[in-house]
């Protein structure tokens, strides 16, 4: 696929202050859609379609594909390709982050990568759960979310992901991979949903923020004015970026 081509006759220009890096290895994409596993039985949730690289493949393998797109010209692109009698793909043209999600089995994408924050936690907040999820990232952002309690990228990312997901770095990507060439490397990372005591998700998120907010505080002090503060147990005499994921999900319990 020349992407470059195609892009220049239906005058479509990747803005890059959007985030806008195409995944064009198709490598990558068919190593991404391995990961996942996919059996043809299977419905997947593709979030930023772009050009269809990735959207190609997952076609070809699963019973059902949304293929979620908010550049209308993008869309049309995907359209012409996708929608007619024998395709198993539906081209959703929305905002993701205003779009209620259809039932799927799994997702498969290259995230936008300003909207790497929103969409993760989308996925993983989501009360039905996401299932298993293969997800394009910049490297450093997929490094937050494997980041381990004391060092400099562990954070309200790292604690809410590894609480309710089993994550795991797949492949490093190189900034060719992208169209434009990304400004970094990209990583591939798998997430499984994981079964979990935490009863209320959105809750967890507020109890998570409001400690990182502050992280460099001991939580004793953070939460002194709630039944967390009169707690004895020594996790309360740590640091937010001390706290291992486990004990952050036993002290929502109070919170």
């Amino acid at each position: 696929m020349d992407v470059r081509s195609i892009l220049f006759e239906r005058g479509i220009r990747p803005t890059r202050s959007l985030g806008q890096y195409f995944l064009v290895d198709d490598d990558v994409a068919a190593r991404m859609v391995e990961y996942a596993g996919l059996e043809l039985g299977e419905v997947v949730l593709e979030i930023g379609a772009g050009v269809g690289s990735l959207t190609e493949k997952l076609n070809q393998r699963a019973k059902k594909v949304y293929a979620v797109e908010k550049d209308s010209g993008l869309c049309a692109l995907l359209q012409e390709c996708y929608e007619r009698e024998n395709s198993n793909t539906e081209v959703i043209e929305c905002d993701i982050m205003k779009f209620e999600l259809p039932e799927f089995d799994k997702v498969v994408a290259s995230i936008p990568f300003l909207l790497s924050s929103p969409i993760t936690y989308k996925l993983l907040l989501r009360e039905a759960g996401f299932g298993l999820a293969v997800l394009l990232y910049q490297k450093e952002f997929a490094q937050k979310l494997v980041a381990t309690p004391g060092s400099k990228l562990y954070g309200r990312l790292s604690v809410i992901s590894q609480a309710l997901a089993e994550v795991e770095i797949m492949k490093i990507v190189r900034r060719d991979a992208f169209f434009p060439p990304a400004p970094v490397k990209g990583a591939i990372v798998r997430l499984r949903d994981k079964e979990t005591q935490i009863g209320d998700k959105q809750a967890f998120f507020e109890f998570v923020t409001v400690a990182f907010d502050q992280r460099r505080k001991k939580m004793r002090t953070i939460f002194k004015k709630t039944r967390l503060g009169c707690l004895t147990l020594a996790a309360m005499d740590k640091r937010p970026e001390e706290l291992r994921p486990e004990e952050f999900v036993k002290l929502v319990e109070y919170f």
